[in-house]
């Protein structure tokens, strides 16, 4: 599983024109699931971004996990974080798992987040073409890689 972290002010994610999942400070999550992926890719990942420490202290420093400032969090299912370019300059997208298996992945994912959290995690449309905004705050953008991870 692979994520793309953003710490933001604010996100928000609209399809057709109408907002699907908004919140203010806290993370903006792209999500990819990989063929290869299993339950214990989702149990690590949202283990280790609810506790990642990206906010700011009262001294300023990066001391503080999404838990500690009681942030939101705003996750995208995005299946081209496993795209492949080195066959030319046209992504193949083999090693993303397809829609059956990925969306019931997600699904977990965002519910051990929001076991993690004790609370709602914003989600936006599975398998829409969505229009994501963001402030990003810092900027302070991570990839999380349950198969690399660093």
């Amino acid at each position: 599983m692979r994520v793309l972290l953003q710490r933001v002010s604010q996100a928000e994610v609209h399809v057709d024109g109408d907002s699907v999942g908004r919140i203010g400070p806290g993370l903006l999550l792209l999500c990819g699931i990989e063929a290869a992926d299993d339950e214990s890719d989702l149990v690590w990942a949202a283990s280790k971004i609810s506790k990642l420490r990206v906010f700011e202290d009262d001294a300023g420093v990066m001391n503080r996990s999404v838990l500690d400032t009681s942030g939101d969090i705003l996750a995208i299912s995005q299946f081209t974080l496993f795209g492949a370019y080195s066959k030319g300059n046209r992504p193949s997208w083999g090693r993303a798992a397809p829609g059956e298996i990925s969306q019931p992945m997600f699904e977990r994912f965002v519910a051990q987040l929001e076991q993690q959290l004790g609370k709602p995690v914003a989600t936006g449309a599975f398998g829409a073409d969505m229009k994501v905004a963001l402030i990003n705050d810092g900027p302070v953008t991570l990839l999380i890689d349950s198969k690399d991870p660093e």
